[in-house]
């Protein structure tokens, strides 16, 4: 697998709607410290039980670390997926309404957003 096919599909595999997108990139920015779900609710200005069903999600994925029985702090399992993250932020930054395409696309036009989401190298 190329490097260009990897990012969409992590995005497509791991953020099932950009409001996960959003969580995972809020806490990334945090980094350095631990939120209680009720912090992220009121931070992301949604529902407790969205932030904690893609909370949960991520600690499985290895995106997310739980601390103690509330708390959860973006802490990657592995630098691949620190990685990972740091291109997918960049790329909502950079091309929000391609990245949302991508999570928002039915399954068979994946390979026509992986496509036009080729990144072109820098001069």
């Amino acid at each position: 697998m190329s490097e260009d096919d990897e990012l969409p599909m992590f995005i497509r595999q791991r953020f099932p709607s950009v409001w996960a997108l959003e969580i995972v990139l809020f806490l990334r920015t945090r980094a350095e410290r631990g939120w209680q779900v009720d912090d992220l609710v009121k931070e992301m200005r949604a529902s407790r039980a969205l932030v904690a069903v893609n909370l949960e999600n991520f600690v499985s994925a290895g995106l997310v670390l739980r601390e103690g029985e509330d708390r959860f702090r973006f802490a990657p399992a592995n630098p691949c997926l620190a990685e990972l993250c740091r291109r997918a932020a960049e790329a909502y930054r950079d091309r929000p309404v391609a990245v949302i395409n991508l999570i928002a696309a039915p399954e068979e036009r994946l390979q026509q957003l992986a496509d036009a989401f080729r990144f072109k190298p820098r001069r």
